[in-house]
Order: structure tokens, then C-alpha cells, then sequence
């Protein structure tokens, strides 16, 4: 249980962490694209107010000329700076002053959204900025907020008065009209925010939902019941996670059964040794020394049968761990040759046959496919006639336009029933009809593990001449491997 709610909780963690991550990223897109759009609209509001201020130096020297068509041409300082009050009209958050030596002498008539003339830290900052032939502008901070002003210098001639055309815009009313836009912007997009929010965690649920599957799948799985699946939805990389968990849970639900298969007959079979050894040391006299030595040897050859058993398993165990087979690109001829001559010394009873030997190379463990093939051929020795043919052969193979390589013995005994020729390479299978009677009941299939492990298979098939075909089929190069061919030196 503890298991399961810290699955639970971590899934809703990710779910958590997908949707803080949209969202971030979303806020700060958001914010960026917020904020450098509010500074270009500011620096572009600044621009403008400069080209204002600029245009206003350009339209005072218009009326110190005498305007458009017109004779009027100021004389004195005050007369164009009466002029330049009643022509010049302040704009939206803009005021105009004219000052006489200083001091502040005209304002417009027209109503001002802030007035210059009563702020008198204002007056003082441009009297002492004032330059009686240059241009000043420059950007304060004054009662009515920030501005942005432009002294002019007026000067006629004839007139010894210092005159000065001030002209100022508040920035903060100016820039106000974008903050209020901003502000809409921040709404809209805290909106928008929640919308991606909701939709991010929807997507989120259902890419994860899955994931919630296979954990609700992994609660119900019990060692007594492995068959349950999760329904593949899609064709996206989740729906891909699924099928790999899917084919994931067969192969554990195939390994749990083999194990459990391996672990009722292993049980099995050693109890028939353990019953005999036990039934006759219960029944040995240790007065009688025929009857010890008898016994002893019985419990000995037993011991024997139940080390091989064990060694199989062992070996069985371990072709399903990675590194059971070490490929290596080998002549199938050679290895044939060399699997034939080391069969004949298996019986004496028999003849042994070279029969086909494929001239081609594979990828094989030379050892363990030797281990196998010797196997089939032991096998075939224990269970034909004395004094039949054994063949031994390997020849190519087309199976649905792969090409494969049969490495096969066959015998001339009594064969195998039909209705069990695809159980015979089964653990501890044996026929009842004189095959598979002695051994460990293990041969057969560690001669599968191999075949498998060379992504092939192993089978048998009964001669239309009579006898058994048993055979191991692997493709020509499914695996890789180097190394050099140990038959050849």
C-alpha cells in the first residue's frame, strides 16, 4: 500500500510538474513580451514629445519672422512672447511659460492640465538652466510629475530683455495612456494564463492517464494472476510506453510460468531419487555387507542423477541471462565436421554418417551450438538400434524468404508419436515409446535455451524413411559478434 501511494503521489507530482512548467514558461513569455512592448511604446512616446518640443523651437522662429504672410513682426521680447502665447497652443499634458528675466510673465489663455508659472522649484531649475543662446531641454521630476521641458532663448534686437519660451510635457500623464493599456494587457493575459492552466492540466491527465493505468494494472497483478493488460490507446510516444509495457508484463507473465513449470518438475523429479535412497537406507541391514555395498552403490549413482539434474538447471538458469551465447562469425562446414568427429566417439554401436555440410558462415557460439548439436546426437545414440546409421548434416534453409541454417541428426529407430513431436524439447518430456526414458529429462530442452538464445528454435520431425530429424534452425546472421573462428586455429 505504501508502494502504491507513493506511485500515486509522484504521478500527481508530475502531472503537478508539467503544468508549473507550462506555466512558467507561459508567465514569463507573457512578461517579456509585456514588458519590452511597454518600453517601446514608451521610448516611442518619448520620441515623440521630443519631435513636439523640437517642432515648437521651429514655430517660434516662424513668428519672430512675422508668420505666414503677415507684417506682424514682434518688436520687443514681451510682444513676441504675447504672440508666441496666443499662437502656440499647448498640447494634451503640455503648458507653456514666458519668462522675462527670469520671472514668469505670460501663460496661455487656453485651460492647462498642469500649470509651470506656480511651481517655483520648476521656475528655478530653468532659470538657472537657461542659456540666453542655446536651445536647453532636459527632464525633471516637479510638482505636477515628471517632464520633459525645452527653454528657448528669446533675443531681438533693439531689446536688451532676457526673455525665455518654456515649454514642458508631463511624461506620467503621457505614459499613463500606456500603463492603462498594460493593464488590460495584465487582465487579459492572467485570463488567458488560467485558460492555458486548465487546458495544460486536461492534457496532462490524459497523457499520464496511462501511467495511471499501469499503476492501477501493477496494483492488481498477483503472483497467481499475470494476464492483465492495458488497453493501447493512440499512436503517440505514451501509447508506445504501453504496448512496451504490455510486451513487458507477457515476458514476466512467460518467465513467472516457466519458473513455476521448472519448480513443480524440478520438485518432482528429485523426489523419485530422494524416495529411493531414502526407501533403501530405511531398508539397508549393516550386518549384511552385500546389502551396504549394494545400497551404496545405489545411492551413489542416485547422488549422480540428481548432480547432473542440478547442473542442468543451472545451465538452464542461465541462458536466460545476457552473455549465455558469444558469437562469433564461424564456417558452418567446419563446425560440422568438427561436431561429427567428436559424436563417433559417443558410440561404437552405431555408423556415423557426414552427410550435407553447408558451405556458408554464421554468427555462433561454437561451444555452447556444440553442446547442443552433440546433444541431438547423444540423444539419437541412447535410443536408435545398434548397429544403425546416425547421420549428421547441416543445409541451408528458405523460411518465408529469410535464409536460415539447419544444423540437424538423424537416426533410423523407432521415431517419435505424433501427437508428441512438439513437446519433446519440453522439460523433463519423455516419450513412451522408448525415448527420453534415462537422463535428467533436461537435454532437450537445454538444446532449445541455445537454439533460442541464437534467435532460433529447435524441433524434430519424423523421417518419411522412418526414424527421427532433429533439428536446429538459427538464422544466418541475426546476431553480431567478433572474434576469430576457433576450429580454424
Amino acid at each position: 500500500m505504501v508502494r502504491k501511494l507513493r506511485i500515486a503521489g509522484s504521478l500527481r507530482s508530475v502531472r503537478a510538474r508539467i503544468l508549473a512548467s507550462i506555466l512558467l514558461v507561459t508567465i514569463a513569455g507573457m512578461t517579456i513580451a509585456g514588458v519590452a512592448a511597454f518600453l517601446l511604446q514608451r521610448e516611442r512616446v518619448m520620441s515623440t514629445i521630443d519631435t513636439k518640443l523640437t517642432n515648437t523651437v521651429d514655430a517660434l522662429r516662424f513668428i519672430a519672422a512675422g508668420g505666414q504672410g503677415s507684417n506682424e513682426v514682434p518688436a520687443t521680447v514681451s510682444d513676441f512672447l504675447t504672440l508666441a502665447m496666443q499662437r502656440v497652443l499647448p498640447d494634451h499634458n503640455e503648458s507653456t511659460v514666458g519668462l522675462v528675466d527670469g520671472a514668469p510673465a505670460f501663460v496661455p489663455s487656453s485651460d492647462l492640465s498642469f500649470r509651470l508659472d506656480e511651481d517655483e522649484k520648476f521656475i528655478a531649475l530653468v532659470t538657472s538652466l537657461a542659456d540666453t543662446d542655446n536651445v536647453v531641454m532636459g527632464t525633471v521630476n516637479a510638482e505636477a510629475g515628471q517632464l520633459r521641458y525645452v527653454i528657448i532663448p528669446v533675443r531681438l534686437d533693439g531689446d536688451d530683455t532676457v526673455g525665455h519660451y518654456v515649454s514642458a510635457y508631463n511624461l506620467d500623464a503621457e505614459v499613463e495612456a500606456i500603463a492603462d493599456s498594460f493593464r488590460t494587457y495584465a487582465a487579459i493575459a492572467a485570463i488567458t494564463l488560467f485558460l492555458v492552466g486548465l487546458v495544460a492540466w486536461g492534457v496532462a491527465g490524459r497523457l499520464l492517464r496511462p501511467i495511471r493505468t499501469l499503476r492501477d494494472t501493477a496494483a492488481r497483478i498477483t503472483e497467481s494472476d499475470l494476464s492483465e493488460r492495458i488497453e493501447v490507446v493512440g499512436s503517440d510516444d505514451v501509447s508506445d510506453l504501453t504496448a512496451t509495457v504490455n510486451d513487458m508484463l507477457g515476458r514476466l507473465e512467460g518467465a513467472f510460468i516457466s519458473q513455476r513449470r521448472l519448480l513443480d518438475d524440478v520438485g518432482h523429479e528429485l523426489k523419485t531419487p530422494i524416495t529411493i535412497i531414502r526407501g533403501h537406507l530405511e531398508l539397508l541391514d549393516p550386518e549384511h555387507a552385500n546389502d551396504l555395498a549394494e545400497t551404496r552403490e545405489l545411492a551413489i549413482a542416485e547422488l549422480d542423477r540428481m548432480t547432473t539434474l542440478v547442473s542442468d538447471i543451472a545451465l538452464l538458469a542461465t541462458s536466460q541471462t545476457p552473455g549465455f551465447v558469444n558469437p562469433i562469425v564461424c564456417p558452418v562446414s567446419d563446425l560440422t565436421r568438427s561436431v561429427y568427429a567428436k559424436a563417433k566417439a559417443l558410440s561404437t554401436k552405431h555408423q556415423w554418417v557426414l552427410a550435407e555440410t553447408a558451405e556458408l558462415t554464421a554468427l555462433i557460439d561454437v561451444q555452447r551450438m556444440t553442446q547442443a548439436w552433440l546433444q541431438l546426437a547423444e540423444n539419437a545414440a541412447k535410443y536408435c538400434p545398434q548397429g544403425t546409421a546416425i547421420e549428421i548434416g547441416s543445409t541451408p534453409s528458405v523460411d518465408d524468404g529469410e535464409l536460415f541454417i539447419d544444423l540437424w541428426v538423424r537416426d533410423h529407430g523407432p521415431g517419435i508419436p505424433v501427437n508428441q513431436l512438439e513437446r519433446v524439447f519440453d522439460r523433463f518430456m519423455r516419450s513412451n515409446e522408448g525415448r527420453g526414458v534415462d537422463g535428467s529429462g533436461l537435454g532437450l530442452s537445454i538444446v532449445t535455451a541455445i537454439a533460442n538464445a541464437h534467435d532460433g528454435r529447435a524441433f524434430a520431425i519424423n523421417d518419411h524413411r522412418g526414424g527421427t530429424k532433429m533439428v536446429i534452425r538459427i538464422p544466418r546472421g541475426s546476431r553480431t559478434g567478433t572474434g576469430e573462428d576457433p576450429l580454424n586455429g
